[in-house]
């Protein structure tokens, strides 16, 4: 059973996605959040699988409450799913950065909310890669907002530099393995050592740590 809070200011919003979450075996929603506050106290005291976090809120917003969440190391089991009206947002970057397992836009199809639910909840990052690369590609077009740190990188061998960049592409373990002619075991193995040896939460931390440190770059449109 997957066990969800629902974050967002809108109750019409809110009830949606509940009716759809209490139809669909496997799902439980445990709880509701009108701001970011309330999101947070109920992260700590339902202890959800998944917060489904709106950026926009009052009292707290999005990215706040989700910086509270994912910095919290008895929260380590809770995963946030950002969800936002444009696929282009500064603070949906910010939100990766801060440890969100991914995110998806509002209009997205029930469908895909569920699948993207269980792909968060089972420990991986919900990162659509070619939405992913223009966010990516919109930030660091703003230099100054750009954060250039290579020294983490020197913790890595060339072989998990490599895989890095393969994830920063968007690529799940089983495409890795076959671009790489190795096996998918080896595969996780790889991507399991770099989120140790870099500190990172996700996936979603190492797309961003993989851009910041300057090891990938935008594709141009």
């Amino acid at each position: 059973m997957i066990r969800v809070v629902l974050a967002d200011d809108q109750a019409l919003v809110r009830a949606g996605f509940r009716v759809l979450l209490d139809t669909e075996d496997g799902f439980e929603v445990c709880g509701e959040a009108a701001d970011g506050a309330e999101a947070v106290r109920l992260a700590r005291e339902r202890r959800p699988d998944v917060v489904v976090m709106d950026i926009r809120m009052p009292v707290l917003d999005g990215l706040a409450a989700t910086r509270q969440i994912t910095g919290d190391p008895e929260l380590a089991g809770v995963k946030v799913l950002v969800l936002t009206t444009f696929d282009i947002d500064e603070y949906v970057f910010e939100a990766l950065r801060s440890g969100a397992s991914g995110f998806l836009l509002k209009d997205t199809e029930p469908v895909e909310l569920l699948r993207a639910l269980r792909v968060v909840a089972s420990g991986e990052a919900l990162l659509a890669p070619t939405v992913t690369r223009r966010l990516i590609a919109e930030f660091i077009a703003r230099p100054e907002q750009r954060r250039l740190d290579t020294s983490v990188l020197r913790e890595l061998t060339d072989r998990e530099r490599e895989v890095l960049a393969l994830v920063a592409g968007g690529l799940s373990n089983d495409e890795i393995a076959a671009h790489l002619v190795i096996s998918p075991a080896t595969a996780r193995t790889h991507v399991s050592r770099i989120l140790t040896k870099l500190g990172a939460r996700d996936r979603a931390q190492l797309v961003v740590l993989a851009y910041e440190s300057g090891l990938v770059s935008p594709h141009p449109r």
